[in-house]
């Protein structure tokens, strides 16, 4: 009779020498790089730097394209690398890009509020970009929280803007199925700006406990008892790079994002104002694509697709996407898709 337990001992052997192999592969792909489109700064103000890309084809549209980045990651998420970069298909289609990139705030920037975001950091940028294509208006590309204060700006200077689209942003705040709203509902956003600005690392564990188990744990099984190549594993390290590589963020705009969107729910309200002027949805009627994610925990498809419903205008696109919050910008399917989505749409409004 075979002891029990008697035959596991080579499944276990095999599966011992995969996680060794791993392993290997994971400490020679210490040293990866992100980000591969060649990119120069053109502008900045405060922490934030305008960069422009570097372009890839001879012949490039004259309307440039604005990317609008969420202040709570680094945006070379949409950059990490040749065969995943949603920049570098915007350059090979000939469009002229150029993105925002929040910087990394400082004790000194504790003060620096949602207003100067908009209308200094955001605003500055459009205007040094139209100022550089002789006053050509731009198509402005917000994705997740830079997607919020790009429909901001646009209700406010909907002068400046030619186009909107929108990726993964939010805009009802209170859907059923908006877990990280319900937990940040009850914060006291007071405390939050008295306490300084808070550290990157807060924050990303914060996103992380919204799927522990997957989030934390069985990504990691998954690479070690699988069979990933060297390639696979710098893909890992590349994301798990971008995941861990999250900027402080100043103490008084974030106390005002969780306490105006995520807990008063005040774009959806119409009872946003900023530095005076009211902030309405209605106000918007540029033609406007709105792409959101099926499987998104962070932004729920439910708080992005009704957008539509409270523009002001009537040339409204939307359209989900079969992937979750971080796939829109590095699956492989959505890598084609997403570009392939604004590119043709842009094409059809130029």
């Amino acid at each position: 009779m075979r002891a029990p337990g008697a035959g596991a001992g080579p499944a276990l052997g095999e599966i011992t020498l995969q996680i060794g192999e791993t392993l290997a592969r994971l400490r020679a792909a210490r040293h990866v790089t992100v980000g591969c489109s060649l990119k120069a700064p053109v502008w900045s103000c405060g922490k934030t730097t305008l960069y422009r890309y570097l372009p890839l084809t001879a012949t490039r549209h004259e309307r440039p394209v604005l990317i609008s980045f969420a202040l709570v990651n680094r945006p070379y998420v949409l950059d990490l690398q040749p065969e995943r970069s949603l920049v570098r298909r915007l350059l090979e289609a000939g469009l002229e890009v150029y993105l925002i990139d929040w910087g990394e705030p400082d004790d000194a920037d504790r003060h620096v509020d949602l207003e100067q975001y908009i209308e200094q950091h955001l605003g500055g940028s459009v205007r040094c970009i139209r100022s550089r294509h002789g006053g050509e208006r731009l198509e402005l590309l917000g994705v997740c929280q830079g997607g919020v204060l790009g429909l901001c700006y646009a209700a406010l200077h909907p002068e400046d803007i030619a186009d909107l689209i929108m990726l993964t942003t939010p805009v009802d705040f209170h859907t059923p199925e908006n877990l990280l709203s319900k937990w940040v509902r009850g914060l006291d956003t007071a405390l939050l700006e008295r306490c300084g600005n808070v550290p990157g690392e807060l924050l990303n564990g914060l996103f992380l406990a919204l799927m522990p188990l997957r989030l934390t744990q069985q990504k990691y099984v998954r690479l070690l008892t699988g069979e990933p190549d060297q390639r696979a594993v710098e893909d890992f390290v590349r994301m798990e790079k971008w995941i861990f590589d999250s900027p402080p963020q100043s103490a008084a705009a974030l106390a005002q994002f969780v306490r105006w969107f995520y807990q008063e729910n005040r774009l959806m309200r119409d009872t946003l104002t900023i530095g005076g002027r009211r902030v309405s949805l209605s106000d918007i009627h540029k033609p406007l694509l709105n792409l959101y994610a099926l499987e998104d925990h962070i932004v729920p498809a439910s708080a992005s697709s009704v957008l539509g419903e409270h523009i002001g205008g009537r040339d409204y696109t939307g359209a989900a996407v079969a992937t979750g919050h971080i796939g829109m910008y590095v699956s492989r399917a959505a890598g084609a898709e997403v570009p392939r989505r604004i590119i043709s749409w842009l094409a059809e409004r130029r």
